[in-house]
This record gives structure tokens, C-alpha cells and sequence, in this order.
């Protein structure tokens, strides 16, 4: 089965949109923390950076490395997403094209948001 451009380029919004919610919105937070866990630190100047780091051992820990790289996640959500689109293409097709309308209003809003700003 062959991809169209067009399919390409739905895909791959749609891939970064299911990716972004997974490892950075707040919505999906309760997917994250059981395997990730927020710590802080007191810099010398005072200021306090946090990062995330996972927790636990073994397979927590490998899903929380999972859930924490955007690039291990991306894959996976693409992975799944190309092989949904062409095993089950009636199926897949509405969820593909609402995470890829998604992900492009989320560059459209970024573009404006930088052009504003200047």
C-alpha cells in the first residue's frame, strides 16, 4: 500500500500532535505520574529549577525513560499510527485527521504567538 503525500503529511502532524499529548500536556499528567516523579533544586543564585525524573526500577523505570524522551515517545505514537492507518485505514482515518488538524492550529498558534511577540 502506498501513502499519498497528502496521507504523509497528515500523518506525521497527527504523529506529533498524540506525541506532544503524551509527554507535555497537563491532561494526559495522570498518565505520567506513576512513572515520573517532579524534583527541585535551590541553584546557588537562588532560583529553583525542577526536572522530572523517573521513578522506581524495572519496568516503571522503562516507562518512565519512555514517557520522559520525546523522541522514544514519537516513535512509538508513530509507529502506531502508520501501522493503525494502514491495517484498519477506515478506522484510523478520523483520528489521524483530528490530531493532525490539532497539530497544526499548535504551529499556527506558535508562529502568531513569536510574530506578536515582536
Amino acid at each position: 500500500m502506498s501513502v499519498s503525500w497528502l496521507e504523509l503529511l497528515l500523518i506525521i502532524l497527527a504523529s506529533f500532535r498524540l506525541t506532544r499529548l503524551i509527554v507535555f500536556d497537563t491532561i494526559t499528567q495522570f498518565l505520567r505520574s506513576p512513572f515520573l516523579e517532579v524534583v527541585e533544586e535551590t541553584l546557588p543564585d537562588g532560583t529553583v529549577a525542577s526536572y522530572i525524573q523517573p521513578k522506581g526500577t524495572g519496568i516503571k523505570k522503562f516507562f518512565g525513560e519512555l514517557l520522559s524522551c520525546y523522541w522514544c515517545t514519537g516513535f512509538w505514537c508513530s509507529l502506531v499510527i502508520v501501522l493503525g492507518y494502514l491495517w484498519y485505514p477506515f478506522i484510523m482515518y478520523p483520528f489521524i485527521l483530528i490530531f493532525a488538524v490539532a497539530g497544526a492550529a499548535s504551529f499556527l498558534e506558535t508562529i502568531l504567538g513569536k510574530l506578536v511577540e515582536d
